[in-house]
């Protein structure tokens, strides 16, 4: 294996809970190996990103409930095209040369895996994007 990909693989957090076995499925075998450790290591850049999206909004954000923060969450990575690939960058740039070629073989359907996680991570750290926490 490639330094490059030793390195990348030794950053990954471990996620306890990200169990892989035989009886899964080759994407969420992927997502739970892959996809949910690189979204955890990235979790503060996706943040940061995601706050950058805000403030390039005129930070409406701010002003809504949580229940329309979640929404607004939600529109931003399934609406606006430049933003959700800004998002998959950010994960794809961490994978192994490996991952990458399993990756290319079922894109679109990891596509849709890789964007929820980003999304609930997010959403799960909703009070991180608050207003007083930006700046």
């Amino acid at each position: 294996m490639e330094t490059r990909d030793l390195v990348l693989l030794e950053l990954r957090p471990t996620i306890p809970s990200a169990i892989v076995n035989d009886t899964m499925s080759s994407e969420e075998i992927f997502q739970n190996a892959t996809l949910r450790p690189i979204a955890k290591l990235q979790n503060e850049l996706l943040l940061a990103v995601f706050q950058n999206y805000i403030r390039k909004h005129k930070n409406v954000f701010y002003d809504l409930t949580i229940e329309k923060r979640l929404d607004y969450i939600e529109n931003a990575i399934h609406k606006d095209m430049k933003f959700r690939n800004s998002l998959k960058g950010i994960v794809i740039g961490q994978f192994t040369l490996q991952e990458y070629e399993q990756y290319i073989e079922n894109s679109s359907a990891l596509n849709k895996r890789m964007m929820n996680i980003v999304k609930e991570r997010l959403k799960s750290n909703i009070q991180l994007l608050a207003y007083e926490y930006a700046h």
